[in-house]
């Protein structure tokens, strides 16, 4: 069966879900929302190395001390973390434990759907926060981008969003594209939307190199900021990390994650040059995970994790914790690091600096039936 003209866009790695046209806009602040997927285990991204239940309840999986990246007198970072110790070194990273968002089950599905929409329950809102956020902005156009092949449920709503992501296959030869060129020439509406898959996989080629494989986040963060780094490019963006569901094997797989999670970060920040003194990016997971291994090795969905902030803006330099302890007595529901952290409250802390908006509207607008958001300690810069 042959491809029909939209279809051989797809097929070329060259079709997005909406035209790449961004309006001028009114800010040059960044915000950037990474999602880790599958309930990142905090208690091993950012360590409590000094707790005295830290090594008895993690047994097997407790990080060697002499291994991790000290930060402070308490908490370290998992050794794969280089790029991240080196930003925070800088004062452009910091760090927050025992956060959570209202969610207190253990459903993937759930948790993402409310950390994503913002709701106090699963389903309860039908859009998603970043969507919210994005039209409190004093701009129009598409001012909003998510590095996916569909637009994530954080995204989705009435405000203008874009989605890209890098094809897997391989690049097509400039004989070919002068002919498609020549094809479309005479169709207005095949011919906008082949114009702006150019326009988009020259920006991500910029950013990326020639022979940027899809599967080094280096590159990847890279690709990324080429679209952020333009002046007429977007000022919100999502990009989608998956495999942090550490059920067996943690040790190892967790290692690799958080190596590719520092690659990511670590693009970005080349890719972004200037623009990084402007750039806010928050890591987050939908819940974090048990205090102790299970028999497989890994770990079980938990309740509190870790969060991060992350960019030239941020005031870093930190670790934000009201530490409630590993101790038995002290654990949620008897197994799970208890949350003493609103991640609605970071999330919104957040977006109110980076934009310099109103902190109560903030709140209300991307956290319905939130409490009004108390004086929130500086996170940025700016």
């Amino acid at each position: 069966m042959g491809l029909d003209r939209r279809g051989f866009l797809s097929a070329a790695g060259l079709f997005t879900v909406s035209p790449v046209l961004f309006a001028q806009v009114a800010t040059e602040q960044r915000f950037i929302f990474i999602i880790q997927r599958g309930a990142a285990d905090g208690l091993n991204t950012v360590i409590p190395y000094a707790e005295p239940a830290y090594a008895s309840a993690r047994g097997a999986l407790a990080i060697d001390p002499t291994n991790a990246l000290k930060l402070d007198g308490t908490f370290a970072l998992h050794p794969s973390l280089a790029k991240l110790r080196e930003l925070h070194a800088a004062e452009q990273a910091t760090f927050f434990h025992a956060v959570a968002s209202a969610y207190r089950d253990r459903s993937h599905f759930d948790g993402q759907n409310v950390l994503e929409t913002g709701g106090a329950a699963p389903h309860q809102v039908k859009d998603g926060w970043m969507n919210r956020l994005v039209g409190l902005l004093p701009r129009t156009g598409k001012e909003a981008i998510a590095f996916s092949p569909a637009v994530p449920m954080a995204l989705r709503g009435p405000a203008a969003v874009t989605t890209y992501a890098p094809s897997a296959l391989p690049p097509a030869n400039d004989d070919l594209m002068q002919r498609v060129e020549q094809l479309y020439a005479k169709d207005t509406q095949l011919h906008a939307i082949w114009s702006s898959a150019l326009e988009a996989r020259g920006m991500a080629t910029a950013g990326m190199g020639g022979g940027a494989r899809r599967q080094d986040t280096s590159a990847l963060g890279k690709m990324a900021a080429g679209f952020l780094a333009r002046a007429d490019g977007p000022r919100v963006a999502m990009i989608e990390t998956s495999g942090w569901d550490t059920h067996s094997g943690q040790n190892a797989r967790l290692a690799s994650q958080l190596k590719n999670l520092d690659g990511l970060i670590a693009g970005l920040h080349e890719g972004l040059a200037a623009a990084w003194s402007k750039t806010v990016i928050l890591v987050a997971t939908e819940f974090g995970r048990t205090v102790a291994a299970n028999g497989t090795g890994g770990t079980d969905h938990g309740t509190a994790g870790a969060a991060m902030l992350l960019g030239g803006a941020v005031q870093g330099g930190r670790v934000v914790a009201d530490w409630p302890g590993l101790a038995s007595s002290s654990l949620h529901d008897g197994r799970d690091l208890k949350p003493t952290l609103a991640l609605d409250t970071l999330i919104a802390s957040t977006c109110a600096q980076t934009f310099q908006l109103d902190p109560d509207l903030t709140t209300r607008t991307l956290f319905p039936g939130a409490a009004p958001l108390q004086a929130a300690r500086r996170l940025l810069r700016i």
